[in-house]
């Protein structure tokens, strides 16, 4: 095994029933690794598989060193999978990879290149993706949607290939399903990011893992990360601005309604209004005082220790 000082590159790949690819996949990353001439570790996350996807990952740690093999107690998805990687890694480099065989490890090279003109994130581009167009262009939505939200232009979010430098990627805490949006989450921290085209391929064998139904997810994962990015250390901001707009309305309904009731002397016991004025200002006394209980909740959790996402059940090295 490599000593821990001297491993420039760490691969972590997250794997889910997988068998029948591991053997191929083994034998192209070990040979661009030896290619590029630099120390590195080959991390592989069994996350839960129930095919023999354990067995062959023992089989081929017991006969490199450089193979480091993490199982995990159950499938908890690639996000877990992906941040037990990052914490295990011990190369200045990271980078991801999936272990159905459509990403090419003959681009490591172009990333990490990409990577030494200065960059802290390099992002692969599957330019011309051999998927289906179920795949494709729910793919393109959300991308641009990312973009837009997060205003970190990439053209492929959910590209696995990306590489990282260790300081930036170890200072991410992951959880739910945000291994897409890692890009835009550290853009934060003031990383520089980059995007390089990569060489995709069709998948030959096994089953994909992909499903219309991941598309809400994105969605509803992208609401998380806008909230992270802009009010995550000020929650009361974005709660206060609903409860200011509903509190406006309600306080300016019930002015008119004094002014009809004590000026014009109209009733307005049956009035919708009233209800309607009084609605909106419970409304905003709720928006001030759930933004007040996520300042709270905010705090407490930046000064909590941090837990993990996932649970190992056995280390291979």
């Amino acid at each position: 095994m490599e000593n821990e000082k001297t491993v420039q590159l760490s691969l972590i790949i997250p794997i889910y029933n997988e068998a029948e690819n591991l053997p191929d996949l083994y034998r192209e990353i070990t040979d661009s690794c030896t290619a590029l001439g630099r120390t590195y570790e080959i991390i592989l996350i069994d996350d839960g598989s129930s095919d023999d996807s354990f067995a062959v990952l023992k089989k081929i740690q017991a006969g490199d060193s450089h193979v480091r093999v993490i199982q995990l107690r159950r499938n908890f998805g690639q996000t877990p999978a992906m941040a037990a990687g990052f914490d295990h890694a011990r190369g200045d480099i990271i980078i991801t990879l999936d272990a159905d065989l459509q990403n090419d490890p003959k681009d490591f090279g172009a990333l990490i290149n990409k990577l030494e003109e200065g960059y802290d994130i390099v992002s692969g581009w599957r330019k011309k993706r051999h998927d289906g167009f179920s795949r494709r262009i729910p793919s393109r939505i959300a991308n641009w949607l990312i973009s837009t939200f997060t205003r970190v232009r990439l053209h492929d979010y959910g590209c696995t290939l990306k590489a990282f430098r260790c300081d930036v990627i170890k200072n991410i805490q992951l959880y739910g399903e945000l291994h897409r949006f890692i890009p835009a989450i550290a853009s934060h921290m003031g990383t520089r990011i980059a995007e390089v085209e990569v060489n995709h391929r069709a998948r030959t064998r096994g089953k994909s893992k992909y499903n219309i139904w991941r598309f809400p997810k994105v969605i509803l994962d992208l609401l998380t990360v806008k909230f992270l990015l802009t009010y995550s250390t000020r929650p009361l901001q974005i709660f206060g601005i609903f409860g200011i707009v509903c509190g406006f309305f309600g306080g300016l309904i019930g002015l008119y309604l004094t002014y009809e009731r004590l000026i014009l002397l109209h009733s307005i016991a049956n009035r919708p209004l009233l209800l309607l004025s009084i609605l909106l200002i419970v409304i905003a006394i709720q928006f001030f005082t759930l933004g007040l209980l996520a300042e709270i909740t905010v705090r407490a959790y930046h000064e909590s220790s941090q837990k993990k996402i996932y649970f190992i059940r056995e280390i291979i090295e």
